[in-house]
């Protein structure tokens, strides 16, 4: 006689022993393959990422018939997961199987994760390690002329939920595009590599021979590039940076922002904040000291530090609120704003935006590059992008005037009342002006002081003359901006202007369905 439930634990069984075909421990000759290639397998860095025991898996049962088991899972592993105590869902290519490449239920599954991530309103964190379409599926107009709607599921999820893309292995072709679509990007140096085809493709169409290092690498793509924001050494750090990525932001744009205790007193007053911006012009500084004496302790998380190094884009907290701070760096072309700076400031206002962090600018900046070579890279729609996306910013936006607040560059950085500041602040060492003194007296006073007695003690009198006219106190007389404070003092105003400021202004615009982007 059959006990009761005997078939139904006979079933389970046969289920289980299905689903442990997939698992590493099933699999020791594939993942030894996979950790000599990398550091961890598509598992193990799923189990990293995700808050201990709470990755739920989908379709981890999911096989190709006509592969089987040497397709555990399709090559695709989804499910949900709590990262830092908050739902996400999670998608990890597995380059066992058959390097990683998307067959067609393995697009399925990573379609149904984004698709429920867009209804839900959950973080989408891509663990990328592969090539695009498996060649033996896409192959076959019967298949691949269907398509899927993924794309534009991610397109319509864009500033509705964070969405990070790690990129830990080999990465050409539809990786890449994922990538380029997220939020965040971070790569591991001497292991990733990112392209819209590989080597060997690129061989076949073109007859350029590039190794994938050269081509696409981590230190290229987040340096050079800047289709990457951070470059790791280790996948530890790159799995860590993306935890801390999602933990400044919401899990969706219509959650309030993620506060975080802290015991650093929101008056802490900087000493060496009255002698980090030197008064003369011409000497640089690191205006990154300046965020981190502002921001509280240890909480500032820079995003593409190594490309356009003239702006600093970098998430910190103030009183354990997240804000976007955009710094120009004196270090680096003397802070002043060209193509890649203006696209990488462009992205990081609309992301601030979408997500509901305020902005900070500390403005320190000479202007916008000019010439030939500023030309080329089509600085016009690009200087004309960052300023859109500052003018459909409806988070608060403060301003700091630290130095230089010259020309077009000033009202780029939200200076004075250009794009509505809530507020508008300058230290003792600014100065404000339509574009360097020495330029303009060049440009306007040649012909008097060239004609003078002594030509360079007149041009140095126009310039001391007009020196004299840019002091802040009279940006402070003319009512531009709205106080001149002791630089100690900024850490306390700005808490205090966040204290009372809306999490949202009214946009105000009219009647229309979308704003173009100048691109």
């Amino acid at each position: 006689m059959t006990q009761p439930g005997a078939d139904t634990r006979e079933r389970l069984a046969a289920i289980d022993a299905a689903r442990a075909e997939g698992t590493d421990a099933s699999r020791p000759e594939a993942v030894a393959r996979q950790h000599k290639r990398a550091t961890f397998t598509a598992r193990e860095r799923v189990a990293l990422l995700c808050d201990a025991g709470s990755f739920t898996e989908m379709g981890g049962l999911a096989r190709d018939e006509a592969l089987g088991a040497r397709a555990p899972a399709d090559g695709m592993i989804t499910g949900a997961a709590r990262i830092d105590g908050r739902w996400a869902m999670v998608v990890a290519q597995d380059f066992t199987v058959f390097g990683g490449s998307s067959g067609v239920l393995g697009s399925a599954k990573m379609g149904r994760a984004v698709a429920q991530a867009l209804q839900q309103g959950l973080p989408l964190v891509l663990l990328l390690d592969g090539g695009g379409h498996r060649i033996q599926d896409g192959q076959d107009s019967r298949h691949f002329a269907r398509a899927n709607p993924m794309f534009h599921d991610i397109a319509r999820m864009s500033g509705w939920v964070p969405m990070a893309a790690a990129m830990l292995g080999a990465g050409f072709a539809g990786p890449t595009n994922y990538a380029g679509m997220a939020d965040f990007v971070v790569m591991v140096r001497g292991q990733s590599t990112m392209g819209l085809a590989g080597p060997a493709l690129v061989k076949a169409g073109t007859g350029e021979d590039f190794g994938a290092e050269a081509m696409g690498g981590a230190d290229i793509q987040a340096g050079r590039h800047g289709l990457a924001d951070l470059a790791c050494d280790s996948e530890q750090a790159a799995l860590l940076a993306v935890r801390r990525f999602l933990s400044f932001l919401p899990g969706n744009a219509r959650l309030p922002l993620p506060m975080q205790p802290t015991d650093d007193p929101s008056d802490r007053r900087e000493e060496a904040l009255l002698d980090i911006v030197p008064t003369s012009t011409r000497h640089g500084y690191d205006v990154r000291r300046v965020i981190a004496a502002v921001a509280d302790h240890a909480s500032p998380f820079e995003i593409k530090p190594k490309f356009a190094a003239n702006l600093v884009t970098s998430f910190a907290r103030l009183a354990g609120r997240p804000v976007g701070f955009i710094a120009n760096q004196p270090q680096r072309l003397g802070g002043m704003l060209d193509a890649p700076a203006c696209e990488k400031g462009a992205h990081f206002i609309a992301m601030c935006d979408a997500f509901g962090l305020p902005l900070i600018y500390l403005v320190d900046v000479p202007g916008f590059s000019i010439g030939s070579s500023a030309e080329r890279t089509m600085l016009g729609r690009r200087s004309a992008k960052l300023l859109h996306e500052l003018g459909q910013a409806t988070v608060p936006r403060i301003s700091v005037v630290l130095r230089k607040g010259y020309g077009l560059g000033y009202l780029a950085m939200c200076g004075g009342r250009s794009f509505e500041a809530d507020a508008c602040l300058a230290w003792p060492t600014a100065e404000i002006c339509a574009m360097s003194i020495e330029g303009s007296v060049d440009v306007a006073y040649r012909r008097q002081y060239e004609n003078a007695a002594d030509p360079p003690a007149a041009r140095q009198a126009i310039i001391d003359g007009i020196r004299a006219k840019v002091d802040p106190l009279r940006a402070a007389e003319g009512y531009g901006v709205d106080d001149v404070i002791d630089p100690r003092d900024t850490r306390r105003r700005l808490i205090d202007i966040l204290d009372r400021a809306p999490a949202r202004h009214d946009n105000r615009l009219p009647p229309k369905f979308r704003s173009i982007v100048p691109v």
